[in-house]
């Protein structure tokens, strides 16, 4: 099941599935601070990729230790179909006290910004935190969608950007906020 919207000359899709067999110029990951692949739906992309991500993934905590709660950094994707793996990391849910909305809001900027610099054209999103990291997912799917849909109004260069969901309530979220903002 898929279903589509367009932001200027972007098409949003929201679809149920598999983020590693998306076919998309770049999957982002949501990774751990440690970037050395964990549950979820991180260690579905470390599995499918291989061993390549994991290198790419040391070389990044040689360079700078990691990575912060809502940066994002590169990787080459490895056996994936993608060219590149973006890695961000989603905040722990503690309450909505620690910032985590904000934070959140940032793994879908910076990866924005990442995926242009990289000039993909197309990039598939997990539900990121919604897992193990427990972030209300409606409040997850609201940020989500609005800080897709308010970078797309601004930049232009992506030719689709696709929501991958895991389970039949994050895609009916999804689904409903896209309806909700187009």
């Amino acid at each position: 099941m898929m279903t589509e919207f367009k932001i200027r000359d972007t098409l949003l899709k929201v679809t149920k599935g598999d983020i590693t067999k998306c076919r998309a110029d770049i999957i982002v990951n949501a990774a751990n601070t440690s970037l050395l692949g964990g549950g979820g739906v991180d260690g579905a992309i470390h599995r499918a990729g291989g061993p390549e991500i994991l290198a790419g993934c040391m070389k990044i905590r040689n360079q700078q230790g990691g990575c912060a709660v809502g940066e994002a950094v590169y990787t080459t994707a490895g056996n994936l179909t993608a060219r590149f793996v973006i890695h961000t990391v989603g905040p722990v849910w503690n309450e909505g006290k620690r910032n985590e909305r904000h934070l959140l809001a940032s793994c879908y900027q910076n990866t924005l910004e990442l995926a242009l610099k990289l000039q993909g054209r197309s990039i598939a999103y997990p539900n990121i935190s919604t897992g193990i990291y427990r972030f209300p997912k409606e409040q997850a799917a609201v940020i989500a969608i609005l800080t897709v849909t308010g970078f797309l109004e601004q930049h232009e260069g992506f030719r689709e950007i696709i929501f991958v969901c895991f389970d039949d309530e994050n895609y009916s979220l999804y689904l409903n906020q896209l309806q909700a903002h187009m």
